[in-house]
């Protein structure tokens, strides 16, 4: 991780779970960290969990990635405050509970796609042409799902598969145009089983299920960073011993 020291990075969905560990773990590997979540003031809570040496380099900004607006305000501060990205961890992700052929389920399904698949491909967008524009090998981690690769028979799962395949498809293209362009910037995909998480359905919540913590995956998250910069990890399934699908 040596590499990355100072450098800057965004983790999407900072508030809790997955992307709140990334977030502080990145901070005590030397980066400078921008955590983006709808619930900003969940963010600004980690730094109690940081030395007071290093709580200033966490940074919490408010930011639906949902919303193509956002986004675009949000990489624009960190140009301008902190001169651009990095590392852009895709974290954020939401879950509804429903049946995809349930009836009036639109909205639903327009939140699960909006913020899984858009809200992922615009942040990564706005982080490659910040990348570019300043020659830099930065590195792009999706976190996706087990979900992406085997579509589990769980009750009102609906389109979370879909939109988790969805970010198995989009890493391929990404591969391609980034190596295309000429460019050395990584692309990562990281997909887990069941995370104890607030996003976990309901039907993992009996205690019936191995589940892995959120710490597993930022180490995970550390292990693909601190490659050298002639590997890329590509795609990287992490499950919970004794997990069955």
């Amino acid at each position: 991780m040596d590499r990355w020291t100072g450098k800057v990075a965004i983790v999407t969905g900072a508030s809790s779970g997955i992307g709140a560990a990334i977030a502080k773990d990145l901070v005590k590997a030397g980066m400078v960290v921008v955590g983006l979540a709808r619930r900003v003031e969940r963010v600004e809570a980690l730094k109690s969990d940081l030395p007071d040496s290093i709580r200033s380099q966490l940074h919490a900004v408010k930011c639906d990635i949902s919303k193509e607006e956002d986004i675009l305000q949000t990489f624009k501060w960190v140009e301008e405050k902190l001169g651009g990205v990095d590392v852009l961890i895709n974290n954020a992700g939401v879950a509804r509970q429903m049946y995809l052929l349930e009836k009036g389920n639109t909205q639903k399904l327009r939140e699960v796609m909006d913020t899984n698949v858009m809200g992922l491909v615009m942040c990564s967008r706005e982080a490659y042409q910040s990348m570019k524009n300043r020659s830099v090998d930065g590195h792009i981690v999706h976190i996706n799902s087990v979900a992406g690769h085997k579509v589990v028979d769980f009750p009102q799962l609906n389109i979370y598969s879909a939109s988790k395949y969805a970010v198995t498809a989009i890493t391929e293209t990404m591969k391609n145009e980034l190596r295309n362009a000429g460019t050395k910037i990584k692309v990562t995909s990281i997909s887990p089983g069941g995370v104890r998480t607030e996003i976990l359905p309901e039907a993992f919540k009996t205690g019936e299920f191995p589940l892995l913590e959120p710490e597993d995956i930022s180490n995970a998250v550390l292990y693909v960073l601190g490659t050298p910069p002639r590997v890329q990890i590509h795609e990287l399934m992490i499950k919970p011993v004794g997990e069955n699908f």
